[in-house]
């Protein structure tokens, strides 16, 4: 059973024939806590939404009640983002290496799988059945929640972040930043007459990148937008952690709350401030936040995979720099 679907973003959907996953999932959940010695695929829900190609796979694992896998194959995807994205792979070391010390929400890890002849590998978690993405919950409180999480881990993870088996995370530097600003002014050359003010924001952010650049770093996830979280039964699990990176923790605060009403992002800023510093933030916090919500933009804008003429983005780079008088 070979399966090609629509084209999701720039890689093609991809399915595994059954053996292949047959073959994979008996590997994985043999060595899983589940100890299972075969396995049997019964249902399969390809999802065509996402940078990767990924399936909803029913299985039934020895004699035990069905189980259901959210499968994600890092194939047919050229990972790029000058050091943004690190792909499925970087994803898979997360799980093993990172998540299982929050004592947080997340989806089982089953495990992770190489696949023989392309040498690509495949993420096996827990499929979340009856979830929503954070910004189609119907909680009250979900971006509070989201919010939360994601500021109770960067306080833990802050102290963690040096340790060496982090080492496979990429550590945003001055260049980086900087990398991300030079190339906005690239993508939008052509709308310099629209936006004159833009080569001045571009070069005075440089000023800024020492703010977040300061202690404390953690880890972050790097694409924490509403679509990338989950919410279950008010409980909050934050997905695809492609491009976990170790940074200024605001840059997650910044994406989680792009583009929301003013008194939605108040209510997020507060939650993640009591969950990450029950006794007050530090003295830069609002000043890194600012500048994480500039290299958001900055981010989405000097990327060609992603870049789009979005005037939105650009009034927020405006409205920003105004408020950090840089413009």
């Amino acid at each position: 059973m070979h399966a090609v679907a629509e084209r999701t973003g720039s890689s093609r959907a991809y399915s595994p024939d059954l053996d292949a996953l047959t073959t994979a999932l008996t590997s994985v959940l043999a060595r899983s806590p589940l100890a299972c010695a075969r396995v049997r695929v019964v249902g399969r829900s390809p999802i065509v939404h996402g940078s990767f190609p990924s399936e909803i796979v029913r299985c039934q694992c020895d004699d035990r009640p069905e189980l259901q896998l959210f499968c994600k194959y890092g194939v047919g995807h050229t990972i790029s983002g000058h050091g943004h994205r690190g792909g499925v792979r970087r994803e898979a070391a997360v799980y093993r290496r990172v998540l299982p010390h929050t004592g947080q929400s997340v989806p089982v890890f089953y495990g992770a799988y190489t696949e023989p002849k392309s040498g690509a590998t495949w993420l096996i978690i827990e499929h979340l059945e009856g979830s929503s993405r954070l910004n189609h919950s119907f909680h009250p409180d979900a971006m509070s929640l989201g919010a939360q999480w994601i500021g109770r881990f960067h306080a833990d993870a802050a102290a963690r972040c040096a340790i060496p088996s982090m080492g496979f995370l990429p550590r945003y530097d001055a260049e980086y930043y900087r990398g991300w600003a030079r190339r906005t002014l690239e993508e939008a050359n052509g709308l310099r007459p629209t936006y004159p003010w833009l080569a001045t924001m571009c070069e005075r952010f440089e000023d800024l990148i020492d703010v977040l650049l300061t202690q404390p770093q953690t880890i972050i996830h790097g694409e924490y937008y509403p679509k990338n979280v989950l919410v279950r039964q008010g409980t909050v699990y934050p997905v695809d952690w492609e491009s976990a990176a170790v940074a200024a923790g605001e840059i997650d605060l910044a994406s989680m709350t792009d583009r929301w009403p003013a008194d939605v992002v108040r209510e997020a800023e507060g939650a993640y401030v009591g969950a990450r510093w029950p006794d007050g933030p530090p003295a830069l916090f609002r000043r890194k936040l600012d500048a994480a919500r500039l290299y958001v933009q900055f981010r989405w804008l000097g990327d060609p995979a992603t870049q789009q003429v979005q005037a939105w983005r650009f009034e927020e780079l405006r409205s920003v720099g105004q408020r950090l008088a840089l413009i």
